[in-house]
C-alpha cells in the first residue's frame, strides 16, 4: 500500500523532500536559541558583560529571522508537495475506474468511488503535509532536544527519559482503539453520498410521492451514526490532551524542584535552568505533535486503505496481449452454446446454451419478460461482459481475439438507462464521432427522428442539456442517444429497449429509417412492445435465460406460446405480467 501511494509524488519529488530538509534546518535553529538564551542570561545579565549582551543578542536575532525563514519555506514546499500528491491520486484513481468492466464497477457503488476520490483523497492528503513536515519535525525536535538537555545537565534530562514511556503508552493505547471506528466512519459516508445522491437524481419521484420525510429519516439516521462514531473517537482521541498536560506539568515542577536545589549548590546557573525548561516545553510539545500526527496516520490509514482498493483492483477485461485484431470484417454475430453467470459461477447461469446465428445487415428483435437476460445477452456483444462458458463471435472472430476499443467502435450500443453528459447538443453527439461536421450531426439526428424537436429549441444544437438531460423528456433523450449511436457508423447497432418512451409512429419512422439509410449494418432492437419488432428479419425469444424461440412474426405466432400470448394480450389493450 505505502509503495503504492508513494509512486503517486512522482513530479513533486522535489518539494517533498525540500520541505523535510528545511525543517530539519528550523529546528537546528531552534534548539540552538535555548542555549543562546542561557548564554544571554548568564554572561550579558547576571555577568553584566555588556559586549556579550549585544554579541549574543544580534546572534539570537538572526537565528529568530533564520528559523522563521527555514518554516516559510518548509511550509510553501510541504503545501506544494501534498496538493501535488492529492492531484496524482485523484488522476490516477479516475484513470483506473476508467479501465474498468463492468464487473469491476459492480464491486464499487457510484457514492463509495465518489467519496475515495474526494473524502478520502483530502483525509491522505493532511497526513502527507503532516508527514513531510510535522512528522519529521517532531522526532528531530524531540532527539536534538534532548540532546541538548543532557548537555546542560544530564541529571535534570533523566526527568524526560522517565515521562516519556509513560506518555508514549498512552497515547499507543488510545491511538489503538481509535482506527477501527474511522474506518467505520469511511464506510458510513459511503451510504450517506448514496443517500444523498439518490436523493438528488430522484428528487421529482420524492416530491411526486411526497416522501420528503422519508428521506430525512434515511439521512438522519446515516449522519446520525456518523455523529456517535465520531463522538466515540473523539472521547478516545481528547484522552490525549490531559494526559500530556499531565506528564507537561509534572516535568515543570520536578525541573523546578531539582533545579533550585541545584542553583542553591551552585551545580547550575540560571540561564541553564530557563534552558531546561524550554527544552521541557519543546520535548513535550514535540510529543503532543507526535500525538496528533498518530491521529492524522489513524485517519489516513483507512483512507489510504479504501484508494488503494481502487488503484489494485484489476480489470478482468483486457485487449489480447499480441495479435489483436483492429478491424471488424463484418456485422455478423454469432452466440455458440453460450451461458453467462454475473458472479462467475457455473451453477448460477442468467444465461444458458445460447446457440445464435445473425447474419451482417440483418434486422433483429429480442422479446423476454422481466429478467429474462435480455440486456445481459447484447451485452456480451461489445465484450462489457465475457462469456462463462462459450463464445461470442463477430464477423466470424471470437470477441476476445479484438483489441476492445476496435470491437467497441465497431458495435454500437443505445443502453436501457439512456445517459446525456452536461454540455451542448453537438459535443453530446460528437461522443459517437467527435470529428462528425455539422451536416453528418444533422443527418443522424434526421435518422434518429431527433431533428425536428432539436429545431423547436431557440439554441437548435447548440441548446446546452442540464446534467443527467434532465431538461429533456425521456422520448427526446432516446433519440437523442440513437443518434449518438448512429453517428459512430458502426457495424452492429444494439438497441436496449431504446425506443421505449417514443410513440408508435415516432417507432416506426425510426425503424424506416435505419432499413433505408443503414442497411448494411446488423440491428439488434430489445423491445416490449411486438409492433416494435414484428418487422425484423427474425425475433429471438427468451425466457429466463434460454431461448426458446427464433423466427419471424408470423412462424413465432404460430410456434411459440409466449410471443402468442404476448401479441394477444398487446392487442387487447392490456401489459402481460
Amino acid at each position: 500500500m505505502i509503495r503504492k501511494l508513494i509512486g503517486c509524488i512522482r513530479e513533486y519529488r522535489k518539494p517533498t523532500l525540500l520541505a523535510p530538509f528545511f525543517v530539519t534546518l528550523e529546528v537546528i535553529m531552534e534548539v540552538i536559541i535555548p542555549i543562546m538564551m542561557a548564554k544571554l542570561i548568564d554572561d550579558g545579565i547576571d555577568g553584566g558583560d555588556f559586549h556579550a549582551l549585544i554579541t549574543v543578542g544580534a546572534a539570537l536575532v538572526v537565528m529568530v529571522i533564520m528559523s522563521m525563514l527555514f518554516g516559510i519555506l518548509a511550509g510553501k514546499f510541504a503545501a506544494v508537495a501534498s496538493a501535488g500528491f492529492a492531484k496524482n491520486l485523484r488522476h490516477d484513481m479516475f484513470h483506473k475506474v476508467q479501465t474498468y468492466s463492468f464487473h469491476n464497477i459492480d464491486r464499487f457503488s457510484a457514492s463509495s468511488i465518489v467519496t475515495r476520490m474526494t473524502t478520502d483523497v483530502q483525509t491522505v492528503q493532511n497526513a502527507f503535509q503532516m508527514l513531510v513536515r510535522i512528522a519529521l519535525r517532531t522526532p528531530t525536535m524531540l532527539v536534538f532536544s534532548l540532546v541538548m538537555a543532557f548537555l546542560v545537565n544530564s541529571r535534570l534530562a533523566l526527568i524526560f527519559l522517565g515521562i516519556l514511556p509513560v506518555l508514549a503508552l498512552g497515547i499507543f493505547l488510545i491511538m489503538s482503539k481509535a482506527h477501527p471506528i474511522f474506518k467505520r466512519v469511511f464506510r458510513t459516508y459511503d451510504k450517506l453520498n448514496n443517500v444523498v445522491q439518490e436523493n438528488l437524481h430522484g428528487i421529482r419521484v420524492v416530491k411526486s410521492y411526497v416522501r420528503e420525510e422519508h428521506e430525512k429519516e434515511k439521512f438522519g439516521s446515516i449522519s446520525g451514526d456518523i455523529y456517535n462514531d465520531f463522538v466515540k473517537v473523539e472521547k478516545r482521541l481528547n484522552l490525549a490532551f490531559p494526559l500530556m498536560q499531565f506528564c507537561m506539568y509534572s516535568c515543570i515542577i520536578l525541573i523546578s524542584w531539582i533545579g533550585a536545589r541545584l542553583i542553591v549548590g551552585s551545580e547550575m546557573t540560571t540561564g541553564e535552568l530557563m534552558s531546561m525548561f524550554t527544552y521541557a516545553m519543546q520535548i513535550l510539545m514535540s510529543l503532543m505533535m507526535l500525538s496528533m500526527v498518530f491521529v492524522m496516520i489513524i485517519m489516513s490509514r483507512a483512507s489510504a486503505e479504501r484508494i488503494t482498493e481502487i488503484l489494485d483492483e484489476e480489470s478482468d477485461l483486457h485487449s489480447p496481449e499480441k495479435n489483436a485484431v483492429t478491424e471488424v470484417p463484418e456485422g455478423s454475430v454469432e452466440f455458440d452454446n453460450v451461458s453467462f453467470s454475473y458472479s462467475g459461477k457455473a451453477d448460477r447461469c442468467c444465461l444458458k446454451n445460447v446457440t445464435l446465428k445473425i447474419p451482417s445487415g440483418a434486422t433483429v428483435g429480442v422479446l423476454g419478460g422481466t429478467g429474462s437476460a435480455k440486456s445481459t445477452l447484447v451485452q456480451l456483444i461489445p465484450r462489457l461482459y465475457d462469456v462463462t462458458s462459450g463464445s461470442v463471435k463477430v464477423g466470424g472472430i471470437d470477441v476476445r481475439d479484438y483489441d476492445l476499443e476496435a470491437l467497441r467502435h465497431q458495435v454500437a450500443m443505445v443502453l436501457q438507462k439512456n445517459v446525456l453528459f452536461s454540455g451542448t447538443i453537438k459535443e453530446n453527439l460528437r461522443w459517437g464521432n467527435e470529428n462528425a461536421t455539422d451536416e453528418e450531426l444533422v443527418h443522424a439526428c434526421k435518422l434518429a427522428c431527433a431533428d425536428d424537436f432539436i429545431n423547436s429549441f431557440p439554441d437548435k444544437y447548440d441548446t446546452y442539456i442540464e446534467q443527467g438531460g434532465t431538461n429533456v423528456s425521456g422520448g427526446q433523450k432516446q433519440r437523442l442517444c440513437i443518434a449518438r449511436a448512429i453517428l459512430k457508423k458502426p457495424k452492429v447497432l444494439i438497441l436496449d429497449d431504446s425506443t421505449s418512451a417514443v410513440d408508435t409512429a415516432t417507432d416506426a419512422m425510426i425503424r424506416k429509417a435505419f432499413l433505408e439509410e443503414i442497411p448494411g449494418t446488423t440491428k439488434i432492437i430489445i423491445a416490449q412492445r411486438i409492433s416494435s419488432i414484428q418487422e425484423a428479419d427474425f425475433i429471438i425469444v427468451l425466457d429466463n435465460g434460454v431461448v426458446t424461440g427464433t423466427g419471424t412474426h408470423e412462424e413465432l405466432l404460430e410456434n411459440n406460446d409466449i410471443y402468442r400470448e404476448v401479441y394477444e394480450a398487446q392487442q387487447k389493450g392490456s401489459v402481460p405480467q
